[in-house]
C-alpha cells in the first residue's frame, strides 16, 4: 500500500512538472512574439500600407488604413486619364474633368463634404496598376476593364461597374471598310498595357484574319498616327473611340465599325487588403445608382429630407447607422448626391445628348429602364 502511494506521488509530481514546463514554453513564445518588429509600413505596400496588425488569423491587416491616410492628408488621390475627353481629361482651364473624375469627386464628397478634395494624377495604361499597388494613388478610376487576372493576380478589387462598354475599331470612311473581315492585312494601332491588344489577337485569330499590330505608349500618339495614315485603323473601347473621334480634325470622315470585339466593364479599382476602403468605394458608387432609381437628384434632394419613407430615410442618413458602419458620416449618400449628382446627372453632364458625344445610355440605363445598373439595398 505504501509503495502504491509513493508511486502515485511520483506520477503526480511528474505530471505537475510537465504542465509547468508547458506553461513556461507558452509564456516564452508569447513574450518572444511581442518583441518581433512590425513588417508593415505606411502607404507603400501592395496591401494598402497598413500600420496595424490583425488580432486573428485570416483578418485583413489593412482594415481602415486607406481611409485614415486619406483623412490625415485631407484629400483623395485618384489615378485617372488625362487624354480621354468625356471620361478624364484636362480642360482649357487646367481642370481635370469627366465622367470618371466625378466618381472620384463623389468619394471626396462622402468623406469631406467637399467634392474638390481630390488630386487627380493622370496615368498611362502601363503606369496605372503600379501606381495603385505601390500606394501612389488611393483609387484608380481610369476607364479600366474588370478582368480575372486584374481581380486576382494583380491584387486589385473592382468596385461596381460604372460604364458597360465593348471594344471597337475605327477606320476612315474613305477606306470603304465595313466589317472586320475587310481588315485583312491592315496595320492596326493599339495602346500598350491594355486589354485591347489581347482582345484584338483573340478575335482576329478566331476569324482567321491576318493583320499587323502597331503598339503605342499612349492614346495621343496612337491617334496622331491614325490621323497621319501611319496605321489603317485603331482600336480601343467604343466609348474611347467616340470620345477621340470628336477631337479629330475631320470627325465626320471616320466611322466606328458596328462589330464589338469584347465585353468591357469599366469601373473604380482599389488595392486588395483594405475591406473598409473597398466598402466605401462600392457604396458611394451604388449611391449614385440608387439615387437615380429613387428619383433623387442634386436639385430636388432637399425635398426628400422630410420623407417618411424608411428606404429614403436610411439612404439619406436620417435614420440608421449605414455610414458609421464604414467609418463615414451617416449622411454620406446625401453629400454625394448634393455635391455631385446621381448617375443620370453624371452621365448627362459628360456624355449625354447635350455634349459633343451624344451617347445613349444603352446598357448603362438603370435596371428599371432595361439597363444593367442595379444597386443592392441600402439597409
Amino acid at each position: 500500500m505504501g509503495k502504491r502511494k509513493n508511486s502515485l506521488s511520483v506520477l503526480l509530481a511528474s505530471l505537475f512538472l510537465i504542465f509547468a514546463l508547458f506553461l513556461a514554453g507558452c509564456t516564452s513564445d508569447e513574450d518572444a512574439s511581442t518583441d518581433e518588429p512590425s513588417t508593415t509600413d505606411d502607404g507603400g505596400s501592395d496591401d494598402g500600407g497598413s500600420d496595424t496588425t490583425s488580432g486573428d488569423e485570416g483578418e485583413s491587416s489593412t482594415e481602415g488604413s486607406t481611409l485614415a491616410t486619406v483623412e490625415d492628408r485631407g484629400y483623395v488621390v485618384v489615378g485617372g486619364n488625362g487624354q480621354l475627353p468625356g471620361f478624364g481629361y484636362v480642360n482649357s482651364d487646367g481642370e481635370n474633368v469627366g465622367f470618371d473624375v466625378d466618381f472620384g469627386k463623389a468619394i471626396a464628397a462622402a468623406i469631406f463634404d467637399d467634392p474638390e478634395a481630390i488630386e487627380v494624377r493622370p496615368l498611362s495604361a502601363q503606369e496605372r496598376f503600379t501606381a495603385l499597388q505601390t500606394g501612389e494613388i488611393d483609387i484608380l478610376i481610369r476607364n479600366t476593364t474588370w478582368t480575372t487576372t486584374r481581380d486576382t493576380e494583380l491584387g486589385t478589387h473592382f468596385a461596381p461597374t460604372t460604364f458597360y462598354d465593348g471594344q471597337g475599331i475605327m477606320v476612315t470612311k474613305e477606306s470603304g471598310i465595313t466589317t472586320l473581315a475587310e481588315l485583312e492585312g491592315a496595320r492596326i494601332g493599339v495602346e500598350t498595357g491594355t486589354t485591347t491588344e489581347l482582345n484584338l489577337a483573340d478575335q482576329f485569330r478566331k476569324l482567321g484574319i491576318t493583320y499587323e499590330q502597331v503598339v503605342f505608349d499612349d492614346s495621343d500618339s496612337l491617334v496622331e498616327a491614325y490621323e497621319s495614315g501611319s496605321v489603317d485603323a485603331w482600336t480601343t473601347d467604343k466609348s474611347g473611340l467616340v470620345s477621340r473621334q470628336a477631337t479629330l480634325t475631320e470627325p465626320e470622315a471616320h466611322k466606328i465599325l458596328s462589330e464589338a470585339l469584347s465585353k468591357e466593364p469599366l469601373g473604380p479599382t482599389v488595392r486588395q487588403g483594405d475591406d473598409q476602403w473597398f466598402n466605401i468605394v462600392k457604396w458611394v458608387t451604388f449611391a449614385t445608382i440608387e439615387a437615380e432609381e429613387l428619383g433623387i437628384n442634386s436639385e430636388n434632394i432637399e425635398e426628400f429630407m422630410d420623407s417618411e419613407d424608411p428606404v429614403i430615410r436610411r439612404f439619406l442618413g436620417n435614420e440608421g447607422e449605414l455610414g458609421a458602419m464604414m467609418g463615414l458620416p451617416n449622411d454620406f449618400a446625401y453629400r454625394v448626391i448634393k455635391h455631385v449628382g446621381n448617375y443620370d446627372e453624371i452621365f448627362a453632364r459628360h456624355l449625354g445628348p447635350d455634349t459633343v458625344f451624344n451617347l445613349e445610355r444603352g446598357l448603362n440605363e438603370n435596371w428599371t429602364n432595361g439597363g444593367l445598373l442595379y444597386s443592392p439595398p441600402f439597409r
